[in-house]
């Protein structure tokens, strides 16, 4: 009963073959994930050239045949790649990432307070000096004039809104994938 359960672990301490099957089965789902991709997501990852491009090669293939194929040789690549930060694209991608949400959250609050309170545009003025005010009250202004006309017969696209939103992705670094400086951070907290 004992060896049912799949131990990981032969008597002898070398890894099962059927881990072994597990473990490459998950790498080759892994991979399939990535073939969803779009390739600015992929690029993020910086993986291995021939990882990248047996993936992009996967998404023109139309032959089922071909693409069983093609995944097979995407997973047998993704045994040399550290799965971690894929795995964490794919969590933030499916909103599973809390920092990542966190930073979401907090952009927006920042957009928020920018449009509801004038000393929050001098204070972001303040904090970023290279930043080009015109475009930034602009942007804020036309926010403002954007969630007014919502009440209105024929409102205005949130156009401003958006790019207010983007400007703000650009002034606050989005958190590393998989929270790697964080953890790094503890293990030094932890040697001293």
């Amino acid at each position: 009963m004992h060896h049912e359960e799949h131990d990981d672990y032969e008597e002898d301490g070398r890894v099962s073959k059927s881990q072994l099957k597990r473990d490459m089965q998950a790498l080759q789902e892994l991979g399939e994930q990535l073939i969803g991709l779009g390739r600015d997501q992929l690029l993020k990852l910086d993986l291995p050239e021939r990882l990248f491009n047996a993936i992009l090669e996967a998404k023109r293939i139309t032959h089922f045949g071909a693409l069983k194929r093609q995944r097979q040789y995407i997973g047998r690549l993704m045994r040399d790649v550290d799965p971690a930060p894929i795995q964490a694209l794919l969590s933030t991608l499916k909103g599973e990432n809390d920092e990542h949400t966190a930073w979401l959250h907090h952009l927006e609050r920042q957009r928020d307070l920018l449009l509801a309170e004038e000393h929050r545009v001098a204070a972001l003025i303040e904090e970023h000096p290279d930043l080009d005010i015109q475009h930034l009250r602009q942007l804020v202004r036309n926010a403002r004039s954007e969630r007014a006309s919502q009440s209105t017969p024929n409102p205005k696209p949130p156009k401003a809104y958006r790019a207010l939103f983007q400007l703000l992705k650009t002034l606050y670094p989005e958190p590393p994938l998989g929270g790697t400086a964080a953890e790094d951070d503890e293990e030094e907290d932890d040697e001293r």
